[in-house]
């Protein structure tokens, strides 16, 4: 079942709360607490590009990418429609397909992305992105804690506008360790409805094991905090360093 396909017309209007500018004050943050200069920046899983329009309006050189075309497409709207900033260059990639033109200063990843890789998929990440971010330059991503992804077993609840209707539930797997939630979209049209269903999966990662396979990879001076944006909510950020290719 595709994710972020009929979710992705209505994905900021279901998320207009999260506060995005938080997440870019936290990244300047530790960019400056880590004295690095950085210009050109990766958003790995960028969905609707809030985030890649919001740090290219700051200043920032950005390649986008995502594995999702819908989303993508939202995000190069979003663009059209900004005066003044450097286009992104967009790429409709996995995150075990990152495939760039050549390194960048940094890259970030927000809104646990990171959890919809399985396990086993992490050491092709880290490995792709050791490639492609610059020595000595930066990572940083977040992911939600297990204890959160546990937490939302048997959770509902529903979004809604005068459009549009998302019945949410969620489901813990512990065989697999992931949450599965599932989406019912119902979308207006004219006098009629039309109805349509994602699948996501969220797995659980533990923060010291991504720490442990960053190091693996090649990266340095990991650092795990709790002090950043939706951190009541159980949200990790993990921060490090890349080393010499």
């Amino acid at each position: 079942m595709s994710a972020y396909g009929s979710l992705a017309p209505v994905y900021d209007r279901f998320t207009s709360d999260i506060r995005y500018e938080d997440f870019a004050d936290f990244y300047e943050k530790i960019f400056k607490e880590r004295g690095k200069t950085v210009r050109t920046l990766l958003d790995i899983g960028c969905g609707t590009g809030t985030l890649t329009a919001l740090m290219a309006q700051r200043g920032y050189e950005m390649i986008a990418a995502d594995a999702s075309s819908d989303m993508l497409c939202i995000a190069q709207e979003k663009f059209a429609e900004l005066n003044g900033v450097i286009p992104p260059l967009f790429l409709c990639q996995t995150m075990t397909e990152l495939d760039l033109y050549g390194t960048v200063n940094a890259a970030v990843s927000c809104l646990d992305a990171i959890n919809y890789l399985q396990p086993a998929d992490l050491p092709e990440l880290f490995r792709l992105l050791h490639l492609f971010i610059e020595p000595g330059g930066m990572l940083i991503f977040d992911i939600n804690s297990p204890d959160r992804l546990r937490s939302l077993n048997g959770f509902t609840s529903v979004d809604e506008d005068e459009n549009n209707l998302c019945l949410w539930r969620a489901d813990f797997n512990e065989e697999e360790n992931a949450l599965y939630y599932g989406m019912d979209l119902f979308t207006r049209r004219g006098r009629f409805w039309q109805r349509s269903f994602e699948e996501h999966v969220e797995y659980c990662h533990e923060p010291e094991k991504l720490v442990n396979l960053l190091s693996s990879a090649g990266f340095s001076n990991m650092e795990i905090r709790s002090d950043g944006p939706q951190s009541e909510l159980g949200r990790i950020f993990i921060i490090a360093e890349n080393t010499s290719h």
